[in-house]
Parts: structure tokens; sequence; C-alpha cells
């Protein structure tokens, strides 16, 4: 039973404290965020106990760790956050290739881990990103064509509900539940820990082609047209990045921008090499190809490590004609606000749903187009948005959804799942929130009453 005792809490700040403002601080600094109070539990009971409290004063639940993509939860009045950055912890068992962490836990400290045993967790391009918002959300990574999104590899997934109970959801315990959070995200309580597969790989071949920036259209088209030669076993990712000028940047790419074109195989060297050859007979200025560990993966996207000020654009698109990869190419090369144009490949694993998959599966479309504008200064953001725009409007004929984790503001969430998904998704929120206690990233409702 709830009860409400701001004591067993332990740490909370609120507005009037002196470290209010860091409490509150996110990865993205354009983002203000306002709670009325941030609840620090050390652990599931202080979890309950912030819950109960929340209730008590009437107030909503959003739980966060590492602070990357608070966008969607737009408003926060009227919220508690409960930051669960206490709540650490990894153990490995190798045997089982299983996972499990606490709810704060970052890919930096599990993937040299599993790499040191040859093993490798599914994923994404940035190591300080906390494990859990990434696997409910979905988890597209370096090895996603051919195992599929990470949120298919969890296997367990601890959390307080808003009756302050302890569930483990699994597929045998609250099978429903279990279903909703692998792609609901944190809609249906406070996760506090998860476990997840991995799986072998000693090592593969991977690295990036640097190519000057006058010859993105020439890039752009030679990667879009390899793509369907291109095994499950590879994945790449063709990107314009405009690297800033700070002294932590190598020599060889500060302060210039570059066309690029990154990739991991699951595979021989001597395959991989063949199957980048139309790539390299065009000339790189730079290329970084090499049998590698698989904690390489994880500095290969090269994803700034400290919080930014940024906004984003987003799209899931059809393979491109020759025409939507000239316009994708103008638009990256000549907007010197765009600091990165991404375009991952997609297709194989990530368009077949495996057996006892959760909410989200799949991804629709053979492509991903992420944009990203640093906003060094208030008056910047107006022409920073306009070239997303300009980004987005170069691929809209194309696009056939969103991946939801990509999409860094408030939406309805409804458009991100087919009909029968969404309904099933507010079904178990009704079971699990009724009351609509937690505010999740892209917030799921309860369905409504007959």
């Amino acid at each position: 039973m709830l009860t409400s005792d701001s004591r067993a809490i332990g740490r909370v700040v609120r507005p009037a404290d002196a470290d209010w403002d860091d409490a509150r601080g996110t990865f993205n600094l354009l983002v203000d965020q306002r709670p009325e109070l941030i609840a620090f539990p050390a652990d599931e009971r202080a979890v309950a106990a912030a819950i109960a409290h929340a209730q008590a004063l009437g107030l909503r639940v959003a739980a966060q760790a590492t602070g990357h993509n608070p966008g969607p939860l737009g408003s926060l009045e009227g919220t508690m956050i409960v930051n669960t950055s206490a709540l650490a912890g990894v153990a490995i068992d190798a045997d089982a290739r299983s996972v499990r962490v606490g709810a704060a836990t970052k890919w930096e400290r599990v993937t040299p881990r599993l790499s040191a045993l040859g093993l490798a967790a599914l994923h994404g391009s940035s190591p300080d990103v906390g494990i859990v918002g990434y696997s409910l959300g979905g988890g597209l990574g370096w090895l996603a064509r051919k195992h599929g999104l990470q949120a298919g590899t969890v296997t367990a997934i601890e959390l307080v509900t808003a009756e302050g109970h302890l569930v483990r959801a699994d597929a045998d315990h609250e099978p429903e539940l279990f279903w909703a959070l692998r792609g609901g995200g944190g809609n249906f309580g406070v996760v506090t820990a998860i476990e997840f597969s991995v799986v072998p790989v000693r090592e593969l071949y991977a690295g990036a082609l640097f190519f000057p920036l006058e010859r993105t259209a020439e890039v752009l088209h030679a990667w879009s047209e390899l793509l369907p030669a291109l095994p499950e076993e590879m994945t790449s990712w063709a990107n314009v990045i405009r690297f800033p000028p700070f002294p932590e940047i190598p020599a060889e790419v500060r302060g210039r921008a570059f066309a690029i074109v990154m990739a991991a195989f699951l595979g021989r060297e001597a395959d991989g090499r063949e199957l980048l050859a139309p790539l390299r007979r065009l000339g790189p200025q730079l290329d970084t190809f090499a049998p590698q560990p698989p904690e390489a993966l994880a500095e290969l996207a090269m994803d700034p490590p400290d919080p930014l000020p940024y906004t984003t654009a987003h799209a899931l698109v059809d393979a491109l004609p020759p025409t939507a990869v000239d316009a994708l190419a103008r638009i990256a090369a000549e907007r010197e606000t765009l600091t990165l144009v991404q375009l991952r490949h997609l297709g194989g694993a990530l368009a077949r749903p495996a057996p006892g998959a959760g909410a989200r599966a799949t991804l629709p479309g053979e492509i991903c187009l992420f944009g990203l504008g640093l906003v060094a200064e208030p008056d910047a953001k107006a022409a920073v948005v306009a070239d997303l725009d300009a980004l987005s409007a170069a691929v809209a004929p194309h696009r056939v959804g969103d991946y939801p984790s990509f999409v860094e503001e408030p939406a309805d969430a409804s458009a991100f799942f087919d009909p029968a998904t969404w309904a099933r998704l507010r079904r178990v929120k009704s079971l699990y929130d009724p009351r609509d206690v937690f505010k999740g990233n892209h917030h799921v409702p309860p369905a409504e009453r007959p």
C-alpha cells in the first residue's frame, strides 16, 4: 500500500535550493526543464516513496537518469522528476550472454567489458547514453541490420508501479506490461533495472571514409546506389559533419567539414573491403577502416560527450531517388548551420518482427534521416530551424514514418504506431497506470473506460 513519507525518499531538490539549476539540467541545453521538484532516490524503496509523495501532492511523475531527449516531455508543470541516477550497477553473465544494469547505467560502463569477453551489445552511436531509456524507445545501433533493435534483446525489466509495487516483467511474468515497455517508453512506471542479451563478436571490420565537403553529392549518390548490394552483416551511415574548432578534436578534422561514410561489418576484412570498393574508388581523403574489437563502435560516430544547445529534424524514408539525393546533398553542403546531416541504412532485421517482440519491433523505410544544428546563441535558432525544415522538405514525398527516439519535441505518439499497437498500449496503460501518474517521453494515455 502506498504511503507518503518524504523522509524515505532521500535527497529532494526544490526551485529555491542552490543546486536547483544543476539538478534540472539536461543534455540539450535549449531545454529549460521546470518541474515542481526533483527526487533522487537511492534504491527501489525510495523510488516507491517518491511516487507516493508525488501523488500525495497531486503531482505527476517523470523518470529521468541521463537527461537525453527530454524535449518530448513538454511542460513539467505539476510534475515531479524522479531522477534515477543513483541506481547503477552492472552484472555480466558471459556464459549466458546476459547483462543486468541499473536504471542509470550508460553504455560506456558496459561495452568495454563486453568487448573484452568477445561480446557486443546493440548500443547506438554514443557511449554516454543511458541503456534503459535507449532500450525502452527501441534502440537503433551499429549491428541493427543483422540483429534488429535493442528492445528485441531485452529479457526482463524491473520497475515501480503507480501503486508502489516493485514488479519484474518478462515473457512469463506480467507479459502485457513486458510487451508495452519494449517500445512504449517510460509510460508505465519508473524502471529501476533491465536485463538484456548480447551477441558474440570478437572482431569486426569498421571505420570511416572522409571526403572533402565539396564532394558531398558524389559521395551520397555512390553510397545510396551501393545500399541494395549490401548484406545484413553491414550497417552503414552517410554523414555530412561540420567539426567545431575545439582543441580536443583531432587536428586533421578540427574546424573543417566532410562528407563521411561510416560502416560496421560482421565479417572478414577482405569481404568488407570488397563491399566498400565502389566508395574507395572515389579516393577518400582519410580512411580509418580496420579490423576492430566491438568496443570501437562506441566512438565510431564521434558524437559529442558534453551537453550542447541544439535542435534537430528527423524522418524515416523509402529509398531516395537521385533528385532527392541531390537536394539533400545541396542542403547539407551549403547550409552552414547544419552541424550534422546523417543517413542511416535500415532494412534487414529492422524490417522483420522477431517472435515475442515488444511494441517497437521494426522500423519502416530504407533510410533514417537525422539532422542537427547547434544553436550557439538564442538569435541563431530561427536560421537553424529554417535549414532543418528545408532538410525535412527535401524528403517529405518519401517519408514513411518516424523513429520516436529521434523525435525531440512533444508529438502525438499515436502517429508512431499502427492502430492496433496503439490501442494495445493504451489498454496496458489503463491496467498499470489508470490515473495517468507517469509522464513518459511521447506520452501514452490510458484507454478510455467504456
